[in-house]
This record gives structure tokens, sequence and C-alpha cells, in this order.
């Protein structure tokens, strides 16, 4: 394996790594989080969206973590954080500096991994080194 095919695989660890927290967080705290859901005040059925996303979660990762249909994985990823962005982080609403500057880092946090994972969707190099192999 060259040097690109190496940090090819460290990037698809790195980039999984966040989503494999999120959705361990999403199965493990899921009451807290669907609190937090509902705080927001735009979330329908905030204990089965959390749920729900943490399975979009895992999946999307381990997709493009072992690059088994990693478009596909891809996709999921942007479909969890795109709507997340909008619903959970909507920092232009919020008042207090602290609150908007935190929210602000989160929005704008899924909207670069957003785009990370659309960069992911329209890679031409396959197949990707020590991977699963499927393309879509």
């Amino acid at each position: 394996m060259d040097v690109w095919q190496i940090a090819h695989v460290i990037g698809r660890v790195l980039f999984s790594a966040i989503f494999l927290k999120s959705a361990w967080s999403h199965f493990t705290k899921a009451k807290m989080l669907a609190g937090y859901a509902k705080a927001a005040g735009n979330v329908p059925a905030p204990e089965t969206a959390v749920v729900g996303t943490g399975a979009v979660l895992l999946l999307g990762a381990l997709s493009v973590l072992l690059g088994y249909h990693p478009r596909v994985g891809a996709a999921l990823l942007v479909v969890f954080l795109l709507p997340t962005s909008f619903l959970m982080h909507a920092y232009w609403k919020i008042t207090d500096p602290a609150q908007r500057a935190a929210e602000e880092a989160a929005f704008w946090k899924n909207i670069a991994l957003a785009g990370a994972a659309l960069f992911i969707m329209a890679d031409p190099n396959w197949p990707w080194p020590l991977a699963l192999g499927n393309v879509f």
C-alpha cells in the first residue's frame, strides 16, 4: 500500500469516528438527547427520532469505514446532517451569546461534514483500499 492509500484508510477511520461516537450516544443517552430534541421544539416524536437517527448514523459510518456501499452510507450521513443542522442547531434564533456560539459551531461543523460526505459520494476512485468493495 502506498502513502495515499494509507491516508485514505486513515481518513475513513477519522471521518467515521465522529458518527460512530454520535450513534453510540444516540443509543446510550437516548432519553437525554430526546429531551434536547424536544426542547428544540420542532422535532416530531423526539424519542423515536433519536433512536432512528442513531441507526442512520451507525449504518452510514460503518458503510464508509468499511467501504461497503460507501455512496449509500455517505448519503445516509447527508440525510442526517442537513436536517439536523437546521432543526437542532438554528443558532440564528438564539439570543444568549454563549449558547448561540455553541450552536453556530455545531451547525457549521455539520455542514462541513455534509460536504465531506458529498465528496465521498462523488469519489470516482474505486475500489477503495482495504474496503469491502461495493460502490453503490
